[in-house]
């Protein structure tokens, strides 16, 4: 009986379900097609997200849908405005019968800015359909190629980025100790080294007009003395931190709280200098010589070496000893650090200090090709370019030779390396170019690192290409021109360049640092007029302690 009655039920369904129509053919319910947003491009391109970056600031939006658009339903239902939450007015446009909607905004976006374009489900069809799904398009601007600034010469724009460098050394001089800060928000640490750039720094600026003579006697003036006076210095040298108000030393890292020699040699680099120029019969210029000659005498170079090593050591703490271990060995910044220790006339290093210490017998030597440019010197593809210019910001490497190197082919064709590299953009980095190029040590996003070819982390430094100028003037002049003109607006500040930028995911620091924006002021000078280099390869000291270690050049 149960199989009879689900037999008897079946039949009846069938029966019923063909009586609508009085035939025996089964109808299907109308397939209902919703109203979506099928395709989406900026500026001609589609990568299958939501998501856009580097777009150009003139960007136009394409968004195509599975139906005509009711035009009258588009303004209220597009939303165009900055992340910040600012609204953008726009253009819309209609093409392909009304299926696809063009946006442009009104005007051309901020260079490196974040934007949301939002199409809510108010938007309907031609067929009365609502948009099935709300629409969000997030994208950021790349390079505004538009000037920032009028245009001016280019000596009046390297007037100008030498003038507001300098204001870091003048206005931001630490009130105390006349030291220059180790950067913007350092308070009261001050730097040794970055000290030496800015004394440096002055004397370009004396030469320029910027300060007058006397003004800037004084500030080395203030320098020297609370070096001499209240400064706290171990067997001569000086901390690679100390406090501006009290000269206390302020450890760099756990066990670094004492002698620093390669910061000392950068600071006495800039005494040296100052020393030749303040060079009148002048009762104060005299006593700043003598003030000087004193803090470069008492260094005591030659307790460096540990043991009577053949290596100089680049730390020493009373309260580490010598537990840091570092010895000073090329090739990178430290050239000027033997120099100096050979050119002093009390606390002296031998030849062979230098030979087996930092040359390492000839190891520090690579000439292999890297864009098809010998390398004399260093790591491979040169290293981070504060290499070439440290030590050469008294040191004149053109015509300066050795066993070792032709200096001034080191330093150019490491700045070329550099160049090339960037320009090849091998990690593919948005906005690298014959424009923005120089890899240095800088601050980073969320850090600090010695950028080269081989720790490529697509972060660019101002400081990198503008100190080159004396080696790579067309390439140098160029990235200024471009860094101040098209991208003013982001790095351009009170203080010249900002420290680093990052145009691939954008990121623009809000720092300076002394060791970066010294060499700028300096380097853009000798590339003028040599001054700086003239001035400290005119030490006598400096011309008997380069000989004394086998060095050639047309200046000794």
């Amino acid at each position: 009986m149960k199989n009879i009655s689900v037999g008897i039920c079946v039949v009846w369904l069938f029966i019923s379900c063909s009586k609508n129509d009085g035939s025996n053919t089964t109808v299907q319910p109308p397939i209902v097609v919703a109203f979506a947003n099928t395709a989406l491009q900026v500026n001609g391109i589609s990568n299958g997200t939501n998501t856009y970056k580097n777009i150009a600031p003139n960007a136009t939006i394409k968004l195509t849908f599975n139906s005509a658009v009711t035009r009258s339903t588009t303004v209220a239902n597009i939303l165009f405005n900055e992340a910040s939450g600012v609204t953008i007015p726009i253009a819309i446009t209609y093409e392909n019968s009304d299926s696809s909607i063009v946006v442009k905004p009104s005007a051309a976006l901020k260079g490196f800015t974040p934007y949301n374009l939002i199409v809510s489900q108010g938007l309907q069809s031609t067929n009365n359909k609502n948009l099935g799904s709300t629409v969000n398009l997030a994208f950021t601007t790349g390079i505004d190629s538009t000037d920032k600034f009028p245009f001016i010469d280019n000596n009046a724009l390297l007037d100008l980025v030498q003038r507001q460098t300098f204001k870091y050394f003048w206005e931001f001089g630490h009130p105390t100790s006349g030291m220059a800060r180790e950067r913007n928000n350092s308070g009261d640490l001050v730097t040794s080294g970055g000290t030496g750039f800015g004394v440096m720094a002055i004397v370009t600026a004396i030469h320029r007009n910027f300060i007058t003579r006397a003004e800037g006697l004084a500030r080395v003036k203030k320098i020297t003395g609370f070096l001499a006076n209240n400064a706290q210095s171990f067997h001569g040298a000086f901390p690679h931190w100390l406090n501006g108000n009290n000269g206390v030393v302020i450890p760099f890292s756990a066990k670094d709280d004492g002698a620093d020699l390669v910061e000392t040699s950068l600071l006495m680099q800039g005494l040296l200098t100052a020393r030749q120029y303040f060079n009148t019969a002048d009762a104060n210029e005299t006593a700043l010589r003598n003030e000087i000659n004193t803090l470069y005498n008492n260094v005591e170079w030659s307790w460096f070496r540990k043991n009577n090593e053949s290596v100089a050591y680049w730390h020493w703490s009373k309260n580490f000893s010598w537990d840091i271990n570092l010895p000073i060995k090329g090739w990178n910044e430290c050239l000027i650090t033997y120099v100096l220790a050979a050119s002093s006339t009390t606390f002296t290093i031998p030849k062979v200090v230098y030979d087996e210490g930092f040359a390492s017998n000839g190891a520090m030597k690579n000439n292999n090709l890297y864009y098809g440019i010998q390398l004399p010197l260093g790591p491979p593809q040169g290293g981070p370019l504060f290499f070439a210019h440290y030590s050469f910001l008294g040191i004149n490497p053109n015509g300066l030779t050795d066993q070792y190197a032709d200096y001034q082919k080191q330093v150019l064709n490491h700045t070329k390396i550099n160049y090339e590299y960037c320009k090849a953009n091998p990690n593919n980095y948005y906005g690298y170019s014959n424009k923005v190029w120089g890899l240095t040590a800088s601050d980073i996003p969320n850090g600090y690192t010695a950028s080269s070819p081989t720790n490529d982390v697509g972060v660019i430094s101002p400081t990198a290409a503008i100190s080159s100028l004396p080696y790579t003037p067309v390439e140098s002049m160029a990235a200024l021109q471009f860094f101040y003109y098209k991208l003013g607006d982001k790095i351009w500040k009170e203080y010249g360049f900002v420290d680093a930028f990052k145009l691939n995911d954008p990121w623009f620091a809000n720092s300076f640092l002394a060791i970066d924006q010294g060499p700028q002021i300096v380097m853009i000078e000798n590339y003028r007029s040599a001054l700086l280099w003239n001035l400290f390869m005119s030490c006598p000291e400096i011309k008997t302690g380069m000989k004394k270690l086998g060095f050639q050049s047309p200046f000794l």
